[in-house]
């Protein structure tokens, strides 16, 4: 074993005696979840992994009330009451509008939120200081579609039509006006389809986007239509459509291209903050985070499949090209 690792190792089982040692002796910690995506999915077992690693493990001294509402956003409500009558020591929310659910269920449990805005969405007064019951991590997507949508036009040589699905209760007005003056510009047209719960409403929306003419769809920022990345994958690869994520690891999984944080970075973040809520800091006193690094994955792979040749100046660009 090399000196590096080994000093590596050494670190990860001191550091963890310490960390359980400032937790109460015999407690068993509640944490509620509402996500818009299963349990089951790559990311929530990294997350639990990492708050292990701060001491906080299932089965020993942590309880985990797990709620999805990806297949039903109308649950959202009812899922966060349940959470907050439950008495759980802190609630993990994901997205803004779980996250406004869960504030509106309790004023005291601590909340960690997982927002694109946490400040524009008034969720809390300022990064540095939330001053409620919450805290959490802003991810920054939104402003990141105009960039999503510029690479996306320049990777499909030629476009004229262009399609984009809309987590409605995430698009303003402006945004969209804004998003379509920026496509006109570029002499291409762009069609929003709002999206309110998913599933076939989304799978109905990419085949009147397909009929349309679009050549080309951009997924806006979204926990809803993240929780549904797989069906979307699903259909525009049916229909030889390339299309445009939020998250790097979409484009990995076989998505066209994507621009922006990776997704597997929030569970390190937050297992962070909450282990940090567990151990009794108030929201008030953490400061609200966000990614610092963007990646631009293309999927030749994919783009081949599609019959999209991506002019060589993007490809340069990228900072992974999957062949």
């Amino acid at each position: 074993m090399r000196r590096r690792e080994f000093i590596a190792l050494m670190g990860a089982s001191v550091a963890w005696p310490f960390a359980a040692m400032a937790q109460e002796p015999g407690r068993t910690y509640h944490l509620g979840i509402v996500m818009p995506f299963p349990r089951d999915v790559l990311t929530v077992s990294h997350f639990f992994d990492e708050l292990g690693r701060h001491g906080f493990i299932e089965q020993q001294n942590l309880t985990v009330d797990y709620r999805d509402f990806s297949s039903n956003v109308d649950l959202i409500s009812e899922d966060a009451a349940a959470l907050a009558n439950a008495k759980s020591d802190v609630i993990y929310a994901g997205g803004g509008v779980a996250v406004r659910a869960v504030q509106q269920a309790t004023k005291t449990i601590p909340i960690l939120g997982v927002a694109d805005d946490m400040v524009g969405e008034g969720l809390v007064e300022s990064m540095a200081r939330p001053n409620s019951n919450t805290t959490g991590i802003s991810i920054l997507a939104a402003e990141l579609d105009g960039k999503r949508q510029d690479i996306l036009i320049e990777a499909v040589p030629g476009l004229r039509r262009m399609a984009a699905l809309a987590d409605l209760s995430t698009l303003t007005q402006a945004k969209a006006r804004a998003l379509q003056d920026a496509a006109g510009a570029r002499n291409v047209d762009l069609s929003i389809y709002p999206i309110t719960k998913g599933g076939e409403e989304i799978a109905m929306a990419v085949d009147m986007a397909r009929a349309w003419g679009a050549t080309a769809l951009n997924v806006f920022a979204s926990p809803m239509l993240y929780g549904n990345g797989r069906l979307i994958m699903e259909r525009v690869a049916l229909l030889r459509f390339p299309s445009m994520y939020q998250w790097p690891e979409m484009a990995e999984a076989g998505g066209f291209a994507a621009y922006g944080p990776r997704f597997n970075e929030l569970p390190i973040l937050a297992a962070r903050l909450i282990s940090k809520l567990l151990r009794g800091t108030k929201p008030a006193d953490l400061p609200v985070e966000q990614p610092t690094q963007f990646e631009l994955v293309i999927n030749l792979k994919t783009a081949k499949a599609m019959g999209v040749t991506v002019p060589e100046g993007l490809l340069a660009r990228a900072d992974k090209v999957i062949e």
